[in-house]
């Protein structure tokens, strides 16, 4: 009788014991070439893993001297590879993205461009990193964008649907309210959505307890619990027309002007040497022209009082040469110039030029000059300093 158990029990045992095998396997030695590895073996379990260093003139794909390859179910992660010394290795840059090489390294010379997650922009535009002598030059930085927003505001009694576990949200980002049982949403005329608006949330709902109907006669649905008033005619509302107003409402809000539809505030607001290029129902965003920077927030919005929010201005950019300012250049249009870039503009008398730089940021004659002049008999060796 006991062997019959023992039996039976070895039955139940064995199969799980060849699933639990089966379910892992183990891994061949890698191929490394260029470099040597320990422990050295046939095949290695599961979990298992093996440093490595390359040989002189090479480096793991990794960073460091020395590396780490781990037996994950059959395969070598990372993958073992010595690779040149002027190559790189992925560079790390916080809240950015990038395509991603197949062979896991980038070549010597190899460029690669950057773009920010959402809620991030480019510090100084730069988009792009290269790859230098085995090391990343001008590693563009992903900043928090001025245009987002962080924490949505906290509403008693609601919950926000389909929350998101983040810090910050970009521009335009919608977000809605839920309030809980037995509360309703009252004031921004009952909108339950909130956006995200030039770096500030819209004004969210309030979340009141629902009226009780009286049951006696001649009730009144208005009165609270021993008569308390809940809601007065034209209470913490702007009047009619505009005209901000500071005081708060009965529940003790600041009732400063909120966002509001934009035709509430008439014609599009202008700058110089920028436009309008996208209108919504809730803001408008601007652009410059060629050759311009746009400094300040480029979404404006309305505000319940009919006026509009700060607007931005188009900077015309420091390095580049305008044919209406340097008259005495023969330019066919407007000229940039990158950061220390230096060029031999004609003048506008036959056979005399100046060598204008960017220095700085400004046009400069030489290193020590603000500003750019024609000279005559310009020559290659040091110039005057005489200003523009």
């Amino acid at each position: 009788m006991c062997i019959r158990y023992l039996g039976l029990v070895l039955l139940i045992w064995c199969p799980g014991e060849l699933h639990a095998q089966s379910a892992t396997q183990s891994c061949s030695a890698p191929t490394l070439d260029g470099g040597k590895f320990s422990p050295k073996r046939e095949t290695y379990a599961n979990g298992v893993y093996v440093t490595y260093s390359c040989d002189l003139g090479r480096k793991p794909a990794v960073e460091g001297w020395w590396a780490r390859s781990t037996c994950q179910n059959g395969t070598w992660s990372p993958q073992p590879q010595c690779i040149l010394e002027e190559a790189c290795i992925p560079p790390e840059i916080p809240n950015a993205k990038y395509t991603e090489s197949p062979t896991g390294w980038y070549e010597d010379g190899q460029k690669i461009r950057i773009t920010c997650d959402e809620a991030y922009e480019l510090k100084n535009r730069d988009a792009t990193a290269l790859c230098t002598n085995g090391s990343w030059s001008s590693v563009p930085v992903c900043e928090r964008s001025v245009d987002a927003c962080g924490e949505p505001p906290q509403v008693l009694h609601a919950i926000i649907v389909d929350q998101r576990n983040q810090e910050l949200f970009a521009a335009d980002t919608e977000l809605q309210y839920e309030c809980e049982d037995g509360y309703t949403a009252e004031g921004a005329g009952n909108d339950k959505t909130i956006v995200c608006i030039a770096g500030a949330w819209t004004e969210g709902p309030t979340c009141s307890k629902a009226p009780t109907p009286s049951t006696g006669p001649g009730g009144s649905t208005e009165g609270g619990a021993g008569g308390e008033h809940t809601a007065s005619a034209g209470s913490g509302t702007q009047p009619a027309g505009g005209g901000s107003s500071t005081s708060s409402d009965s529940n003790g809000r600041d009732s400063r002007p909120s966002f509001t539809d934009i035709f509430r505030c008439g014609p599009y607001p202008t700058i110089a040497n920028g436009a309008v290029v996208k209108a919504e129902r809730m803001y408008l965003k601007y652009g410059c022209a060629d050759y311009h920077t746009l400094v300040g927030s480029d979404t404006v919005v309305c505000y319940s009082d009919g006026t509009w929010s700060q607007l931005p201005v188009c900077k015309e950019e420091s390095c580049v040469l305008n044919p209406a300012r340097y008259r005495d250049f023969k330019l066919s249009g407007f000229q940039r110039l990158g950061e220390r870039e230096a060029r031999h503009i004609p003048c506008i008398w036959d056979h005399y030029y100046s060598r204008v730089q960017c220095i700085n940021g400004a046009i400069t004659h030489s290193q020590w000059t603000l500003r750019v002049k024609c000279s005559r008999g310009v020559t290659a060796g040091p110039t005057t300093k005489t200003k523009f």
